[in-house]
């Protein structure tokens, strides 16, 4: 039989086992906004206050219509992953599950609203 320390047994895991995969994911998605964000905004600065046709050419480009999917994406992951975390360390019990569930829901929601509105400008 071997023993381990309760310090052995945890190294490498934190407490609930998942926190470094939770760090990294919530690491690379913001990485990946750093680089997203800027480059949305000037496509999007650049369609801001033009006609709908001009708006609509504008986010017809696969570019700009890949930038956007990506941002609805990996910003609503990013969201979610972040509301779960802020949910978890103030809420506790039953109002804790619905909350985590109501910030999931409502990022897919978004995300697929969004790719659908995108989906139909692009086609």
């Amino acid at each position: 039989m071997q023993y381990l320390t309760p310090r052995k047994s945890a190294e490498g895991n934190g407490s609930a086992h998942t926190g470094t995969e939770h760090h990294w994911a919530m690491t690379v998605t913001a990485a990946g906004l750093c680089f997203l964000v800027p480059i949305w905004l000037y496509i999007f600065g650049h369609a801001l206050g033009q006609s709908r046709e001009v708006v609509l050419t504008t986010f017809a480009q696969p570019f700009a219509a890949i930038v956007t999917a990506l941002i609805l994406i990996v910003g609503m992951r990013h969201f979610a992953m972040g509301a779960t975390m802020m949910i978890e360390d103030y809420a506790r019990g039953t109002t804790r599950k619905v909350l985590v569930i109501g910030a999931i829901s409502l990022s897919w929601v978004i995300a697929a609203t969004g790719l659908f509105a995108l989906i139909r400008i692009a086609l």
